[in-house]
Order: structure tokens, then sequence, then C-alpha cells
């Protein structure tokens, strides 16, 4: 197997081109013409999850969130959501969704080593979500890396959330709002080039085809090296189109598909120093002093491919001006196919300047599908009124995985005491110049373990915002779960198992709440005071990478969380800018560790917290200046775990300290500049607080120049002092490098 830098398949480009041929060739110049003129006046934009028709806000402050289960406006919802919205995308240059996370302060990325590389394991409020990303509201299924040339707005939920989401969210969710079809025609794209031999096009065309109908398609494609990794690249193609019929009326339905496929050279990133046995909390961990640029991978042996694939159906319908009955179903598909160096430092090579290649795998495939049906009315009891939304859901996923041999030339394990031979046959390589185009003479075999995993979920739910009068609300939720998982298959055998085929299950049941009372003391201001709850049922994370069901765990009840939050939330300079603030404490009360008399048996006896603070700005201060972002504080406590030694340390990848600022003025009416700030306090890999990245500034800068109403220039440099700096760190192994200094300049047309 081998991966040059930059390939591409003949095969998906022509595809892609012929969508873009068809879809321009099927829009004519008067169109064009008459979409330039009435576009500001017509555009009406279909909301991804309620089918409303209403206008898309493209400022940096959202008023409402696009979920139904938000039944009060965000300023008086008694919960952190941080809606980043298209402008914010937009500006920053974002390609990706962790591009776009890291203007939000809280969220950290995970790493992993068995699971899936360098893909979206946010971490926030210390506790992991990758299995708490929905699209439109319902649950994201598999472990990838999201594109975001298909995404309208990311909405940040933080703290347990299970009462809106079901099984995780401890530390909150992401909810992704797709492009939809909307009335009024309008045609966006564009071209971006840049440093590191990167090459960006997208096409966004929306098409009314009658007095109550659209369609909308919006393609990508993207080319790049990643700045200051050797022989690292990404490739992907995207396509997603979306049907409206009946906006206006009082029954809506909206078809939308979606398609991403990637195919890239993956990257862990650099060796810890490996202090071995001398590793502790007093003799930390850290990446080696070595240059960023050092790739330890090979690229004639790794690569990482995906595909992802759902399609969507929504119908809305008014059965009268108060009361709204929905169903949302999707069905969706991803596989994930990938073999990556991992730069091991377990045999003392690290040390005696060498690195052991080592070789991680996955080959999985996901599937299922999503059913949620709301009713959503308001209503007055008394002097009450009410916004009420009740539902039901249910879902099932199935995950196949299925590793991968990966072999020395003398087939052995490549995780080995390096050795000439070893230097010569690809499977070791220099600490300080490592030569990442060696030929491998190793063997690649499909693995004879394999687990299937399969999730099926029932759940209720109702939401209830009761209103007193101006001043005073009250905001509830509760939900239940009906929880299944089951995993089958075959174990080959390991240091304390035998070889065997196996099967465990365990049915849960979750029941989550969220309460909050909100006093209004300004009509541009409130103050609240939250309680909620989370459950993670074992095997909850199977499916996207994490840890299946175990023989250890199979038997436990879900692990319980709760937070307690206090905050206020205000409007000034006429509702343009929003400011808010919080203090939390997020408590998961039952945590699983390995029992301290029996390693190989888990127990429900750990405790871990987080207190914290949060503050956040969103919208403009004039009207040329824009701000967005905020600042977080953390102080996370490992409260009881297996080993005395690791109590009231810090929970891993929790940073104490972050702060996001993004900013943009415009100079004149047809130049805008901006500029962006992030820092990121350091953080540690394990409980054992003995692998440690440390902290670091980034900058940013934007520039848009418009040509004319209908084309403009931006120029975005990401990374402006091409800084060195770690965004994931593994509990054993090794840091992920972020790119180094990107320069991007784009062309983009509006009609």
């Amino acid at each position: 197997m081998s991966c040059q830098p930059l390939k591409s398949s003949a095969n998906s480009s022509r595809s892609l081109a012929s969508a873009v041929g068809v879809a321009i060739a099927a829009m004519s110049a008067s169109h064009m013409a008459q979409a330039a003129e009435s576009t500001e006046d017509k555009a009406v934009a279909l909301g991804a999850t309620s089918i409303t028709g209403e206008q898309t806000d493209t400022a940096y402050k959202a008023d409402d969130s696009a979920s139904k289960k938000y039944t009060a406006p965000l300023r008086e919802t008694p919960k952190s959501v941080t809606v980043i919205p298209q402008q914010v995308i937009r500006d920053t240059g974002a390609t990706s969704l962790a591009d776009a996370l890291r203007t939000t302060p809280g969220i950290t990325f995970g790493a992993g080593e068995g699971g899936n590389p360098n893909a979206d394991r946010p971490i926030i409020r210390g506790f992991n979500a990758e299995s708490d990303v929905f699209i439109d509201g319902m649950r994201d299924i598999a472990a990838q890396s999201r594109e975001i040339f298909n995404i309208e707005s990311v909405e940040v939920s933080k703290g347990p959330g299970s009462a809106f989401t079901g099984a995780g969210s401890t530390g909150g969710s992401l909810n992704l709002i797709t492009k939809g079809a909307h009335l009024g025609d309008a045609y966006n794209g564009g071209y971006t080039f840049g440093s590191d031999q990167t090459q960006r096009y997208t096409l966004d065309i929306n098409q009314q085809m009658t007095d109550t109908s659209a369609f909308r398609l919006n393609l990508m494609k993207h080319e790049a090296n990643v700045a200051g990794r050797d022989a690292v690249d990404v490739s992907r193609w995207g396509v997603a189109p979306s049907f409206a019929f009946g906006l206006g009326t009082d029954t809506r339905v909206m078809v939308d598909y979606y398609h991403l496929d990637t195919n890239d050279i993956p990257d862990y990133g650099i060796p810890l120093t490996n202090r071995g046995t001398a590793r502790s909390k007093y003799n930390v961990d850290k990446p080696a002093s070595v240059s960023k640029d050092n790739f330890y991978g090979l690229t004639d042996r790794d690569y990482r491919k995906s595909t992802n694939d759902s399609g969507t159906i929504r119908i809305e319908h008014d059965l009268n001006d108060s009361l709204t009955v929905s169903n949302s179903f999707r069905m969706s598909r991803s596989t994930l196919d990938y073999i990556v160096t991992n730069p091991d430092d377990s045999r003392g090579n690290v040390a005696k300047g060498t690195v052991s290649r080592s070789a991680k795998s996955r080959n999985s495939t996901s599937s299922g599908f999503v059913n949620q049906t709301d009713l959503s009315a308001k209503f007055n009891s008394g002097f009450i009124e009410h916004s009420l939304v009740t539902g039901l859901e249910f879902s099932y996923q199935d995950t196949h995985n299925r590793n991968y041999n990966v072999l020395n030339a003398s087939g052995g394990s490549i995780a080995s005491t390096c050795s000439s031979a070893l230097r010569a046959s690809g499977d070791c390589t220099s600490l300080y110049n490592p030569t990442p185009g060696d030929a491998w003479n190793g063997t690649i075999t499909d693995s004879q373990a394999f687990t299937d995993t399969d999730t099926k979920t029932s759940a209720a739910y109702v939401f209830d915002t009761l209103k007193f009068d101006e001043q005073w609300s009250l905001n509830l939720g509760l939900r239940y779960d009906h929880y299944d998982v089951e995993s089958s298959g075959y174990a080959t055998a390991g240091r304390t198992t035998s070889a065997g085929t196996f099967s465990r299950q365990k049915t849960s049941g979750l029941l989550n709440y969220q309460v909050g009372l909100v006093f209004k003391p300004l009509p541009n201001g409130s103050v609240y005071a939250a309680w909620s709850t989370s459950s993670n049922p074992a095997g909850e994370t199977s499916g996207n990478g994490g840890l299946e069901i175990a023989a250890n765990n199979a038997d436990l009840e879900p692990e319980k969380n709760r937070s307690y939050e206090v905050g206020t939330k205000w409007d000034f300079f006429n509702d343009d800018l929003s400011l808010t603030a919080a203090l939390f404490r997020t408590e998961k009360t039952n945590a699983r560790i390995n029992d301290p008399d029996n390693a190989t048996v888990q127990v429900l006896d750990g405790e871990q917290r987080v207190d914290g603070f949060e503050f956040t700005y969103a919208g403009k201060i004039t009207h040329n200046w824009k701000v967005f972002g905020g600042y977080t504080y953390m102080e996370s406590e490992l409260v009881k775990t297996t080993l005395a030694a690791d109590q009231g340390n810090h929970m891993p990848s929790t940073p104490r300290n972050s702060f996001n600022l993004w900013s943009t003025y415009d100079v004149m009416p047809k130049l805008t500049l901006g500029a962006g700030a992030t820092f990121v306090d350091s953080r540690f890999g394990n409980e054992a607080n003995s692998v440690e990245v440390p902290s670091y500034w980034r900058y940013d800068a934007m520039a848009t120049y418009r040509l004319t109403k209908n084309v403009d220039l931006q120029l975005n440099v990401q990374n402006l002092t091409d800084k060195r700096y770690f965004d994931q760190v593994f509990q054993t192994h090794y840091a992920h490098v972020a790119a180094g200094r990107t320069a991007l300049m784009g062309v983009n047309f509006h009609f």
C-alpha cells in the first residue's frame, strides 16, 4: 500500500466536475441577473431543524437556537449555549469542524490510539464528547473528521444535557445546522489557493423552483499539504443537495442527501521523551525537542480513507397557529479505513535517538437510522404561558470493526527495540531526522479479531418553558431512554485472555432532567439558576472509535453526572452585542474505574469534578466592529480513582484557562480587516498527570476586499507567528502537532 502527497481520485474529481457543470448549465444568464437584483428582498432560508422559511442571520450574534427543544430565546435559556454563525466560520477561513470550534473557549481535542486518528474527538468542559455530535438535532454516528462546506452554524451546548440528547453529553454537545433550500435565487462559490499547495473549490447554488419549492446544491473539493508537517496531506470532496416543498404553507417537506469522501496521510505527531519508570507528576514527560516538521510516518504504508453518506426527510404540518407536528427520519452509513504510524516510545528508543514506527489500524463500517417525532405547542393555563415540545425518538446503529495485522519484515511486532536491520526495513527511523519516504518491507493482513456492536434506543421526552410574567419563567425538561447495546465477535489471544468468540449485552434505563429558573430584571437581560443531569452507559462511544462494551464493564449500571450552573445573559447596543457569564460545577458521581483489588474488573466507585467560570461575547460593538469569543476557567479534579496517588490530580485534556477573541472592523466600505487570538493553558495527557503539553498563544489575521457587489477577495493567515504547539496529547506515546503558518487567498462570488 502506498500513498503519495496530494494524490487525487480521477473518478471523484470527474464526478464532482460533472456535478458542477450540470448545476451551472442549469442556471441561465437571465436567472443570474434576476438573482442579483432580488436576492436581498426575496431570500428566505429553510431552517435546518424547523422548516420555518425565516431568513438566515449572517451576523455574529444569534438570538435563537435552531433546535425545537430549546423552547425559549437564547437570552432566556438557562444554559450556556454558544452559536458559531456562518459569518464567523467564513471570516476565520474555517474548513473543518475543528477549525470552527477554535473560536469557542472550554473545548479541547482528545487523541486516540486504537480509535480514530485525527478525527473529531472534542472534549467539552473536561469530558469526552466524541459521540455527542448531532446534525440538525439528530445524533451523527461513526468516527469522522467533519467538513464545514454544508454547515450553516454550529451550536455548542455546555454542561450535562442527556435530557436534550439522550446518552452522553456529560460536558456538553454539538449540534451542526446544515444549509437547507430556501425561497429566492442565490448563487455563491469560491476558489481558495494558498501555501502548502492548498486548493479549495466550493459552490453553493439555491434555485427557487415554484412559489413554494426550492432546490439547493453544495459542492466542495479540497486538497492541501499540512503546513509545517513533512509529507502530511489531505484530500476530500463532498456533495450535498437539498429539496424543499411547501415553503410558506401549512405543510412543509425537506429532503436532503450528504456525501463526503476523504483520502489523507494521517499524522500522530511527535513522540514523548519517555522517562520510562521515572515518569511521574513530579518528573513530567513532554514532547521531544525536535523540529515541528518532523513526520515519523511512512508514505509507502500509511493512509486514511473514509466515506460518509446520509439521507434525511423532514415533514412539518401546522395543525393551527399554535400547534405543529413534525417527523424527521435519517439513514446513514460511514466507513473508516486506516493504517497510521504511532511514534512509539514504549521500548526506550527515543532516549537513544530512534523511533519505532508502531502501526495502529482500523477498518470499520457504521450504519443506522434515527427517527424523531415532535409536537410543538403554545398555550396558556390560567396566567401561565407555555411553550411546549414533546416527542419520541427511535434509533439503531450497527458498527463492524476489524483491525489489520501489521508486521515488520521479520514477521514480528513493529513495536520493537530499534536495530540497524529495523532501520533498513523502514520499521524504525531517526528521532531528529526521520525519513517518511523509506521503503517499507513489512506485511499487512486482515486480523482474525472483529467486533460487531448494535445499539438500540427508544426515548420519550418533554420540554416546557412556563412564563409567569414578563420577568419570571421556569424551564423544564425530562427524558427517558431505553438503551440497549450488544457486542459480539471474535477475540485473539492476549496477555491475559484466550482466543474465542464472545457476546455481551446490557440494557439500561436512563432518566434525566433539566430545571432552570430565569429572572429578567430588565427586558435586555436575564439571571438564571439551572440543574441538569446526564448518563453514560457502557459502550456509549463504540460507534465512534471508542471502547465497546467489555467483559469488565458489561454488568455495570450507567455513570451518572449532574451540573449546577448560575449565570446571566445581557444584550447591549440595541441588542447587537450579547454578553454572557456563568459559574458551573459538573460532577461525575460514579465513574467507571479499575477495581483497586482486581485490575481486571471495573467498578462504579470513581468521582470526577470540574468547577468553572465562563464569559462569552458575540455581536457588534459599533456598526463597523464585530467581536466573537470568550474566556473559560476550569478547575478539574479526580476526586476518587483507582490509584491513591492520582487522587486530587487534574483531569486529562482540561486546561485551567482558555481564551478566544476574533474581531473584524470595516475600515472602508470595501475593506474589512480581522484578527484573532487564542490561548490554551498547559494540560495533562493522563490521570497520573505525568504527561503534559505546554500552553500556547495562537494568532490569526484576515482581510476582505470587495471588488464589486458580486465579487470579493479574502486573505486569511492562520497561525500567524508559525507557533509550534500541540492540540492533542495521548497518555503514553505522542502529542499531535498543529498546522504551522498557513496563508490562504480566496476569490468568492455572490449573486
